[in-house]
């Protein structure tokens, strides 16, 4: 009895040390500024839309389900529309991630000190990063709240009420997949997987059918309503081009021909499961290892998948590690009979942990460090000196430092800095007479500094054709492309804002653009606040 009540009584601990590294390093980001950063207007676009009322499908289109915004949407409500709210949004969002992934495991029954580890190592490599929202990482959380309540319901105790259980991690997988096809599309698969072997290990068919039967009720009631309005375009259903972008080879050449890590932990999870079962037999009898097993391959299986399908940015997927790391210790733990909750194996693991992730860190360190220990030397002294850091001749000369970037000194970009000819070009165009003087200004904004819509003011184009964000090929096509170049010809706008990148692939549509050049007059340009090879220009536009 006092071992029981031991136990209890670390694991306690072991749950108040999680919970609070999980808020702590979610809240990190709510006390520092933060630059620009590249594609976050896709984010405060829909959230301010859909803040202010306007209902996807029926005043604009998009190629993918709305729940990605409806977090920011609801802190715009509350915090107003401004970038710095969406970084608020996002440790609430980092929040219910760690949660979540901490309940899996604690469903599951691990160790608590492979727990611990497990959830630090999802925070440091995984959510601790993502300060913005991204629809790529959304679509991940919501999996893991729905695997969440799926572990809950296969590991507790079964009552009259456990299978809401079973109905909410439907309705949070429906919620993942109408974030993003492809990664909800995943975990309704693994979802599935996972509770077909506990409804055939249990001889009971009854929750599949309430897993299945609940999915397609919340999927029913959210998208019937918008069927009235124009929700083929998440599809771009009816006109050209209408192709998928999943394609088998590119899986597989990016499985063979890269994903070492992938490719290691599945290697040392196959080895591990045959050490553990013997037969057949034995993943029916032991529960809790046979669905850490299915849970991780399927989680590997999902980031092989999503690297290639969402393929921006390129480490959207790695949440994998965690998985595989809580896996790999547990069948450790269990064949060489370790205790990783007992102080000294748990400060081992937690050294290894840390050295095997220690660039998370470092980039901190190495600002004190590189004063004390020599470094590698950039400074010219009559020679030429070749090393790490000037072998290559870097003949940029419009690439910003960052350290001279600037704050504008608007609301909508309060802690948001950006290169100063950029917040200089914002000022210059707010202190246009046709901006300051007209009221009812008609503004088309094809950039990606989309919380102009509050400091200029203007209202935001609203149709069932037009898009939430304008990169041809994604997220509008060549029938939108059409319908601006009426417009522009038309003089339809007082004041047109473009944004031209030349090395990314439409991203804001060329034709467009052309358009402008010949039935509007060009008056002024400045930096996009971007750096490296993407680059751009931000072109202002007037009839």
């Amino acid at each position: 009895m006092k071992e029981l009540t031991a136990d209890r009584k670390r694991d306690g601990i072991f749950s108040l040390l999680e919970i609070f590294i999980i808020v702590a390093l979610a809240c990190v980001p709510l006390f520092i500024s933060f630059p620009y950063r590249v594609n976050i207007f896709l984010s405060w676009e829909g959230a301010y839309r859909i803040s202010q009322g306007q209902l996807p499908y029926r005043d604009f289109g998009m190629p993918l389900g709305y729940m990605y915004w409806a977090i920011p949407a609801i802190f715009f409500k509350f915090f107003g529309p401004a970038l710095i709210t969406l970084v608020k949004a996002q440790v609430f969002i980092n929040i219910v991630s760690g949660l979540a992934f901490r309940s899996i495991f604690r469903s599951i029954g691990i160790q608590p000190g492979i727990r611990l580890m497990a959830v630090i190592l999802y925070c440091v490599s995984y959510s601790f990063f993502n300060f913005w929202p991204w629809y790529n990482h959304t679509v991940i959380v919501y999996e893991m709240v729905a695997l969440a309540f799926l572990m809950r319901y296969m590991f507790s105790v079964q009552g009259k009420w456990s299978w809401m259980l079973l109905s909410l991690s439907a309705l949070f997988v429906f919620f993942s997949f109408f974030t993003k096809q492809d990664g909800g599309g995943l975990a309704l698969l693994l979802c599935l997987s996972l509770l077909t072997y506990h409804c055939f290990r249990e001889k009971k068919w009854k929750p599949l059918l309430i897993f299945a039967g609940s999915f397609l009720i919340a999927a029913f009631a959210i998208i019937a309503p918008l069927t009235r309005y124009n929700f083929g375009y998440w599809f771009n259903h009816g006109q050209p081009p209408h192709t998928s972008r999943f394609s088998v080879f590119d899986i597989i050449d990016e499985f063979f021909g890269s994903s070492q890590w992938i490719k290691f932990y599945l290697f040392l999870v196959v080895v591990l499961a045959f050490a553990a079962f013997r037969s057949w037999r034995d993943i029916l009898a032991d529960k809790r290892k046979s669905i850490l097993l299915l849970l991780t391959l399927g989680i590997l299986a999902e980031a092989a998948i999503l690297q290639v399908t969402s393929y921006t940015p390129p480490d959207n997927n790695i949440f994998f590690h965690s998985f595989a790391f809580a896996f790999i210790l547990v069948f450790l733990a269990d064949l060489l009979k370790l205790d990783f909750s007992r102080t000294r194996p748990l400060l081992i693991a937690m050294l290894g942990l840390g050295l095997w992730w220690s660039g998370v860190f470092w980039k901190y360190v190495q600002r004190v460090a590189g004063q004390i220990l020599p470094a590698g030397s950039q400074v010219s002294t009559g020679e030429n000196m070749v090393n790490r850091k000037t072998y290559m001749i870097h003949n940029d000369t419009t690439e910003i430092p960052m350290h001279e970037w600037v704050f504008s000194g608007l609301r909508s970009f309060d802690r948001i800095y950006m290169p100063k000819p950029t917040a200089d070009g914002i000022h210059r165009l707010l202190n246009m007479d046709l901006v300051k003087q007209n009221k009812n200004l008609k503004v088309l904004n094809m950039t990606e500094l989309t919380p102009l819509a509050v400091e200029i003011p203007y209202e935001t184009e609203t149709g069932p054709g037009v898009p939430l964000w304008h990169h041809l090929g994604v997220g509008m096509f060549n029938r939108q492309a059409e319908e601006y170049e009426q417009r522009i010809r038309n003089k339809h706008y007082d004041l047109v804002l473009f944004e031209y990148i030349p090395t990314l692939n439409n991203f804001y549509p060329f034709r467009v653009r052309d358009s402008l050049k010949l039935h509007y007059r060009q008056i002024d340009s400045f930096f996009a606040p971007r750096r490296g090879d993407t680059k751009g220009v931000i072109e202002v536009y007037v009839r």
